[in-house]
């Protein structure tokens, strides 16, 4: 149903996204992927690396690295796709928010609603750290 090909989204090193295979109907379950969820106090160690950038809330205490195709859906805040958090099953279940044909990149919105215009905390102003 799907498979990673390069996106045009980005031209960095890794530039992959999640590409649809087949045509998909709108609330049709793309993908489910585990979760290896860690405790929030752990998270600064994650901070220190790539993995920060792909680090999910899960909840109220934990983060979880998505495993699967999780981590590589690029980001639109005009998505053609959602995704649930399945605790129960531990897991990130990805549907089509849209139709999607084939061929089509599969995207979502990094802020977990469809409509969340937020920044994105990549996208962010850094504070200035500079002395006075």
């Amino acid at each position: 149903m799907i498979e990673i090909k390069t996106s045009k989204l980005s031209d960095g090193e890794l530039n992959r996204g999640v590409f649809a295979k087949r045509d998909i109907k709108k609330g049709e379950l793309i993908h489910e992927a585990p979760v290896l969820p860690y405790p929030n106090e752990e998270h600064e160690h994650v901070e220190k690396t790539l993995l920060a950038d792909y680090a999910f809330e899960y909840g109220i205490n934990h983060s979880a690295l998505v495993l699967g195709y999780g981590m590589l859906f690029n980001h639109s805040y005009q998505p053609n796709a959602y995704y649930d958090i399945n605790f129960d099953n531990h897991t990130f279940d990805f549907f089509a928010y849209k139709d999607i044909t084939a061929g089509e990149e599969v995207l979502i919105n990094y802020n977990g609603e469809v409509d969340n215009d937020d920044p994105l905390w990549f996208n962010e102003e850094k504070p200035d750290n500079e002395l006075v």
